[in-house]
């Protein structure tokens, strides 16, 4: 509770002692975060089968056995939605402290509270949690991993599943940021503390909300995962190479089965729908299946006749023709495939913004149906009749939706192809509930019809 919060710090400020206990109060934050951390990565009690843990003694190292290695990944992902959960209620918590500090001031002289804090230097205690925090995953996880193979391979091999992790994390700091509580009671010395937060939040952005030139929050959180991300694109990107290398043997001459084929395409489309976690996992794949096509190219190319019976046109077709025909028909179904996976990985990510624009779209033109159509003409000459409120609403919506979502695809068609369906089907629904709108005057009808000109607008 806010109220409860300035009163503490108003009688830690009247003895003297604010400075201290902020900075003791965020230090056990940063302790007690620290020691989640270390648990959450504890290879002795990840592998145990029951909650008792034994101490190992002299040669002996924790490790799952082979049986246990699903039970140890089950308890190590279990133990890291924790870690998440953990870490957000700490943020949370600084962050509405800090919060505090910021807009309490002393009802004697004045002085606002964080300036108590730090006279000089950086005031943002946030900042420093978030500095410390991050930097100790950074240090635990790199302890961790190097000390256990198991640890390692696991946040290698399944990486995505990390990186969803700490992004779901970063939604939930910046969801944070945008709904501090709202349970503010102004008295005493804490009057009007609710409305100056509120125009605080107005004034300044959340850390969680914003990244500088010289710092990003974000990219602090994922630095820690970068070790792992190099080394599963490398995996990724032998996964992709294998299938390749394994159906164009050494000494071969002939291009992959249909089957084969399959198998590559399988094994693309499974790569990338295994980084659509995340935006710029996804961009990194994409490079991987590049260099993945680019080898299959090579490849075939290797495969192709160049002698004098490749362009004969004499006789009948020969082994050099045929071989040719062979590699161009294969390289144009992996084409036609690897679009069509791309294809479908670009519908699938863009559907659920597709969907909320159509049911919004939907909802204003129901809306019409709330609006006077029942007048008559005005007698003064020509008249001059302006669209309805509906229309420019969603001629507003529309313009909005363009501007802050999709002017940011470079894919113009693509977009296109996919609104046209949105188009079509507000069109539709817009004829059919102009038809039914009732009582319908003179002068409604001119409006209506100017409504029906905006349409194509």
């Amino acid at each position: 509770n806010p109220t409860q919060v300035g009163t503490a710090l108003q009688v830690f400020h009247n003895l003297g002692t604010l400075k201290d206990t902020i900075a003791s109060v965020v230090d056990g934050y940063c302790t007690v975060l620290e020691e989640n951390i270390k648990n959450a990565l504890d290879i002795k009690v990840l592998t145990q089968p029951s909650q008792t843990v034994t101490r190992g003694g002299p040669g002996r190292a924790a490790m799952p056995t082979p049986g246990n290695t699903a039970a140890f990944r089950a308890a190590l992902w279990t133990n890291m939605e924790k870690l998440m959960d953990q870490i957000c209620a700490a943020c949370g918590q600084v962050q509405h402290l800090q919060k505090v500090l910021t807009k309490k001031r002393d009802p004697v002289s004045h002085v606002c509270f964080i300036e108590e804090i730090v006279k000089d230097g950086q005031s943002d205690i946030l900042y420093k949690f978030w500095t410390a925090v991050t930097q100790t995953l950074s240090s635990q996880f790199q302890s961790a991993t190097d000390s256990s193979m198991f640890l390692k391979q696991a946040f290698e091999g399944e990486y995505p599943k990390l990186l969803r992790l700490y992004n779901d994390l970063w939604k939930r700091l910046q969801q944070y940021g945008q709904n501090i509580p709202r349970n503010f009671n102004a008295s005493g010395t804490c009057t009007d503390l609710f409305a100056e937060l509120q125009q605080m939040e107005e004034d300044t952005q959340d850390l969680f909300m914003q990244k500088t030139q010289d710092y990003d929050p974000e990219k602090a959180l994922k630095d820690s995962l970068q070790q792992y991300e190099a080394a599963y694109l490398s995996k990724s990107l032998s996964r992709l190479f294998d299938p390749i290398n394994l159906v164009f043997p050494p000494g071969g001459r002939n291009p992959p089965s249909s089957d084969e084929l399959d198998s590559i395409i399988k094994t693309i489309a499974s790569e990338l729908n295994v980084a659509a976690v995340d935006p710029d996992l996804s961009l990194a794949v994409a490079k991987n299946v590049a260099k993945t096509i680019q080898l299959y190219g090579v490849k075939s190319e290797q495969l192709l006749s160049t002698q004098g019976d490749a362009s004969q046109v004499i006789g009948p077709l020969t082994e050099g023709q045929r071989r040719n025909v062979a590699v161009v028909n294969s390289l144009y179904k992996l084409y036609q495939s690897v679009l069509k996976a791309v294809h479908d990985l670009m519908g699938s990510a863009v559907q659920p913004l597709l969907n909320s624009v159509g049911d919004s779209v939907e909802a204003i033109i129901i809306t019409m149906h709330q609006e006077d159509f029942s007048g008559t003409l005005s007698s003064s000459g020509k008249p001059d009749v302006p669209c309805s409120l509906y229309m420019k609403e969603l001629q507003g919506f529309i313009a909005r939706v363009m501007s802050d979502y999709f002017r940011h695809f470079e894919c113009f068609d693509f977009v296109f192809d996919n609104t046209e369906a949105i188009a079509q089907r507000a069109i539709e629904l817009f004829i059919r509930n102009a038809s039914l709108i009732r009582p319908l005057g003179e002068g409604g009808k001119m409006r209506l019809a100017a409504d029906f000109a905006q349409v194509p607008l």
